[in-house]
């Protein structure tokens, strides 16, 4: 079983916290997590995808405002994009596998919008369509406590998930690298005809449920890890 690996890179004007594994020399995958998690929330999924026989080198960022990566006050995830940029740059990466799960897919899909020869092949899990909430959803209370990230983050995610800029809606045309959805099904709070309705505005992507609700990859490991990597795999 490989140990991850913890390291701080500076990207986009911030310290990023992030897991590798595997081969440094193997084909690259970055692994995007949801919110109120980090990249340790891949520690199985990456731990197997960095094994033999097929070895992957894996890349696990904690966004910002959450772990150990720095907590700015901005959580756009236009910014949370352009850390990812930077950070790949910083790795010296001009391609790579991205995988990325709610929040995280979100930034996923701003990435294969704004700079699709960079993604060689991408992965959505449990990700909605960027239309607006109706109801919106209304303001979360803070719990008490300390929390491993910025409760700021909390506030504007669920503000951009509320009104999603339409931007996001008019470039999904732009993903052109082949493209994996996978839905959680009916137990996941993800509306599945939302996660539907994003496969379908991205050209050729494929959808797949999995009967796990919303966090597929933590609660189903093997079959995701198997529709994950069957796909990834292809030429």
């Amino acid at each position: 079983m490989d140990t991850a690996a913890l390291r701080t890179i500076e990207a986009n004007g911030i310290t990023l916290a992030c897991r590798t594994w595997g081969p440094a020399d193997a084909p690259p995958v970055v692994l995007l997590h949801c919110r109120g998690a980090d990249g340790s929330d891949w520690t199985r999924i990456a731990e197997r995808l960095a094994a033999p026989p097929r070895p992957r080198r894996v890349y696990a960022p904690d966004l910002r405002g959450h772990g150990h990566s720095d907590w700015p006050g901005d959580y756009r995830a236009e910014a949370m994009c352009d850390d990812v940029l930077g950070l790949l740059a910083a790795l010296g990466l001009d391609s790579a596998d991205v995988v990325g799960h709610s929040l995280g897919g979100i930034v996923a899909y701003l990435l294969a919008q704004r700079r699709p020869g960079l993604v060689r092949r991408l992965v959505l899990e449990d990700v909605c369509a960027p239309v607006p909430l109706v109801p919106p959803r209304p303001p979360a209370e803070r719990p008490e406590g300390g929390l491993p990230f910025d409760w700021a983050m909390v506030r504007a995610t669920d503000g951009q998930r509320n009104a999603p800029e339409p931007v996001w809606w008019d470039h999904m045309g732009r993903i052109t690298m082949p493209t994996l959805v996978i839905g959680g099904g009916p137990t996941s709070h993800i509306p599945q005809d939302q996660v539907a309705l994003l496969a379908g505005l991205i050209p050729g992507a494929s959808l797949v449920t999995v009967d796990a609700g919303h966090l597929v990859h933590e609660c189903r490991p093997d079959e995701f890890l198997a529709l994950v990597r069957e796909f990834l795999d292809r030429s």
